[in-house]
């Protein structure tokens, strides 16, 4: 049961409000702006905000942002590479390196010294400090924690499996064509005689 429902004019149009229910399910949000790019640019940050919100109520659980947790996991593969023998070691290290492109880009778009800043963040990362970013605004190392930048656990997961799926396909892809062309090399199929325009 609702206590008010009225009409209202708004920029010369009508619109029926109903306000105060009891046990509210849905509400509209009415956005207005000067011109149509502007309106669209509200409603995919509107849309952004609520999908972060959906995530959190879906799985609270946080990361630090501003690179730290990419660079705290690729110090962990780099420490666990060490104990790998032999090629296999490669994969933990390219992992790790890959990582490093979330801070890598943090600190190119805030205009930092990147080879810089994510060296120093890498001895810090060594030494056990996993709490050390970007700070986007400064464009210097910081701690993210005391800055309070966190991230939804669901999209960080959710962006790892997916790099993961499409690396995984780039190498079924690469092994097919490598299949395809070997079977050509076994077979001594050489390629057809330039005939001669005279």
């Amino acid at each position: 049961y609702q206590r008010r429902v009225h009409g209202r004019s708004i920029a010369g149009d009508w619109f029926v409000f109903v306000e105060e229910c009891a046990a509210p399910t849905a509400c509209s949000i009415l956005l207005r702006g000067p011109s149509k790019d502007l309106l669209n640019e509200l409603e995919r940050n509107l849309l952004d905000a609520m999908n972060v919100a959906r995530n959190l109520h879906m799985d609270p659980r946080v990361l630090l942002g501003g690179g730290a947790t990419e660079l705290a996991v690729a110090a962990a593969l780099v420490e666990r590479s060490r104990d790998v023998a032999g090629v296999q070691q490669w994969v933990a290290q390219a992992a790790a390196q890959a990582l490093e492109a979330v801070p890598r880009a943090l600190a190119a778009n805030c205009g930092a010294n990147v080879l810089k800043l994510l060296t120093e963040l890498r001895a810090r990362h060594a030494r056990g400090e996993s709490v050390w970013g970007v700070n986007g605004t400064a464009g210097c190392v910081a701690d993210i924690a005391e800055l309070g930048i966190r991230e939804p656990y669901a999209v960080k997961l959710q962006t790892v499996k997916t790099a993961i799926e499409a690396c995984c396909m780039l190498l079924r892809i690469d092994d097919v064509v490598s299949g395809v062309t070997s079977k050509k090399e076994q077979s001594g199929s050489a390629p057809p005689p330039e005939e001669d325009g005279a």
